[in-house]
């Protein structure tokens, strides 16, 4: 018992390095996904019938396949071929933003819909034209009533970025491997590292609660 805790007291420094590079990979994930849900959400309403398709075409593709796979077909295949030579930490990253904004998009664009339609007219009456009506009326309100379900994307982004293993990223499950792989003391080190995860896990829920708090309008539900 001595034995495994001091194995895991010194390989503590080493995994705890690769909580920054989850943290990183989770940040840029959730903000690729943000900047490509909002607009394919603001498309799958308001678009062309043409457009709608496109995008649902990529968010059945993005849901339906397996992360396992998705990390291999662009990391090993689409990336290859069109010459990016990107870092693991930058490709997992990219593969999980690009997931991510399949699922963000279906969270925005319930919101979206769930406001009254007729905002939009009154807008309209109003002179504005439909993209100054969307930025500024519609917008607006559906990010608030988002934010419950995109702070979920956090937690599952997190626990998706442990696939990074599989392109050599040393995130926090690629570093616990490594010395569990020498040590061979792989339950201690994997207990301590699902501990490390949800304590990232639980931090980042309580700061986007308080980010829900802080931006609730009084009577307005979010």
């Amino acid at each position: 018992m001595m034995q495994q805790l001091t194995t895991v007291l010194e390989a503590m420094p080493y995994i705890l390095q690769g909580g920054l590079v989850s943290l990183l990979i989770v940040a840029g994930a959730m903000m690729l996904g943000l900047a490509m849900g909002i607009p394919m959400a603001v498309g799958q309403v308001y678009g062309s019938p043409f457009l709608r398709r496109l995008i649902g075409l990529y968010v059945w593709f993005f849901r339906g396949v397996p992360i396992l796979v998705l990390m291999f077909l662009f990391y090993f295949g689409v990336f290859e071929l069109l010459g990016l030579n990107l870092s693991a930490i930058s490709a997992t990253a990219l593969v999980l933003g690009m997931t991510s904004a399949a699922y963000q998009s279906q969270i925005f664009r319930g919101s979206i819909q769930a406001l009254p339609a007729g905002q939009l007219k009154a807008a309209r009456a109003m002179g504005m034209s439909d993209s100054q009506a969307i930025r500024a009326v519609i917008l607006p309100q559906a990010l608030r009533l988002s934010l419950p379900g995109w702070s979920n994307e956090y937690s599952i982004i997190l626990k998706d970025s442990a696939l990074a293993y599989v392109v050599g990223a040393m995130d926090i499950f690629t570093r616990t491997h490594f010395v569990a792989s020498r040590t061979y003391e792989h339950l201690p080190l994997f207990i301590a590292a699902g501990a490390l995860y949800f304590v990232i896990t639980l931090t980042g829920v309580k700061l986007l609660a308080a980010l829900e708090k802080k931006v609730r309008i009084p009577g307005y539900t979010t």
